[in-house]
């Protein structure tokens, strides 16, 4: 919606509410409520302030110590949240409420380079100077648990009941159990202005995966985190928990957040090569050479980028051999042991990128897959043929980081990374990496009362 329609739902007392919010490092929002009034009166076009530390807290909110952008030494002072107008919508899941993602402005109302959102609008500013467009898509798959939020944290996280008892990949049967909650995303999502395709089961006990229509980048990363946010909410609405955690339990699957991207111009997906035709197999599958220095850039330098698809302690726990996520870097026409799998055919011809955990911040998965693949461009690195074969056991194969301190050494290093996204932003990522490994060395786990408590 526009101002113009919030004043009439406003008057008509059909909102009351407008939820003002940002995206944190973690991909979370964090905001205010606004009565609709003062919201239209001085919020709309003057902003809102919050304390900067929330850029530079962990997820238990603690101030982290380390960072050059906010700190006890300089006060913790705020920044400005200035509302992007064109992500204004209603949430039809919440009563009488509306919705407005802000951007993080310094007090010369320049961006703050580190906040995701300005991570990607700086990589979408690059790739608009070329006069290329980027549309993407992603897959974001979840846990579904017969508990509340409240009664999953009482037991300490164990016991949990999945919504299934056998796995349910394109099952239609079992979901249909799951379909008061499934149908009420698929629907509140649409009328929110976020489109979905298709919801599903998934490979493991109690797992769905939502599929979105594509669209530019910043605004699927918008909707991304919305999507995110209002599942938790509507799950809560009836009784249920969700999980996005990339591996909530080893015996089961991971979840995924695939990545579909390509880039086009004037209304022409330029990743797919006329001069091949439209047909299937792999002489239509070859792509454009555009294409081919892209997904270049993407088979270079991901590894060192990796932190922005795998963000978490957990993360690395998702990839494992037979297990649906990537280990070794390849790519295939159809291959789904692969780090990127290439879909489609004419204008729906696209890389999809399968190594980002449903726990990975969109703004900077987005963006890590664009510094990447236009370095490609600009180098004329090409992606060498396509692989086959199981992916998992050829030791031919480069790897993936195998730990998040591993990442963060890695994204530190990296040249690319510094000329991509400026040293600022590096560091920032990285130290926030290091003391997320260091909480988890100083964590004493259950795994290790199990192993020591009586026998050492």
């Amino acid at each position: 919606m526009d101002i113009k329609e919030l004043s009439q739902l406003a008057r008509s007392g059909a909102i009351d509410t407008v939820i003002v919010a940002a995206p944190d490092p973690f991909g979370r929002q964090v905001g205010k409520r606004f009565h609709v009034d003062f919201f239209l009166k001085a919020v709309a076009a003057k902003g809102t302030h919050a304390c900067n530390y929330l850029l530079t807290v962990n997820l238990d909110m603690d101030p982290l110590d380390g960072f050059r952008l906010a700190s006890w030494e300089k006060g913790f002072g705020d920044f400005e949240m200035r509302p992007d107008l064109s992500t204004l919508r209603a949430l039809p899941w919440q009563p009488e409420t509306a919705w407005v993602l802000c951007d993080f402005l310094r007090h010369d109302h320049k961006r703050v380079a580190e906040a995701p959102r300005s991570v990607l609008k700086t990589q979408l500013d690059a790739l608009d100077a070329q006069g290329l467009t980027c549309y993407c898509a992603s897959e974001l798959e979840f846990y579904l648990f017969n508990q509340t939020y409240h009664s999953a944290a009482e037991s300490g996280y164990r016991d949990l009941q999945p919504s299934s008892d056998y796995r349910i990949d394109y099952h239609v049967m079992q979901p249909t159990r799951d379909e008061p909650l499934m149908r009420a995303i698929r629907n509140n999502m649409t009328a929110a202005g976020i489109p979905v395709e298709s919801s599903k089961g998934e490979w493991s006990r109690g797992q769905h995966e939502i599929n979105f229509a594509y669209d530019e980048p910043l605004r699927m990363a918008d909707q991304h985190v919305l999507f995110k946010q209002g599942v938790r909410e509507m799950a809560e609405q009836q009784g249920k928990a969700v999980t996005f955690m990339a591996k909530y339990a080893s015996s089961e699957a991971g979840n995924s957040c695939h990545i579909h991207m390509s880039l086009w111009k004037k209304g022409r997906n330029l990743f797919a090569n006329p001069a091949k035709g439209r047909g299937k197999g792999e002489e239509g599958s070859q792509g454009s050479p555009l294409f081919r220095r892209f997904l270049g850039g993407l088979m270079r330098y991901s590894p060192e980028l990796c932190l922005f698809f795998a963000p978490t302690i957990n993360s690395y726990k998702r990839y494992q051999a037979g297990s649906w996520a990537p280990t070794r870097m390849a790519w295939s026409t159809d291959n789904r042991t692969c780090g990127f799998r290439i879909v489609g055919e004419g204008g729906s011809f696209r890389i999809e990128n399968r190594m980002p955990g449903a726990d990975a911040n969109p703004y900077l998965a987005f963006s890590a897959m664009l510094a990447a693949g236009m370095a490609g461009v600009r180098e004329n690195l090409d992606c060498g043929p396509a692989y086959s074969g199981n992916a998992y056991v050829d030791p031919k194969l480069a790897r993936l980081p195998s730990s998040l301190g591993e990442a963060a050494g890695r994204l530190a290093a990296s040249q690319l990374a510094r000329t991509a996204f400026g040293d600022d932003v590096v560091d920032f990522y990285a130290r926030h990496a290091q003391l997320e490994c260091q909480a988890f060395g100083d964590a004493v786990t259950d795994w290790e009362k199990r192993r020591y408590f009586e026998q050492i």
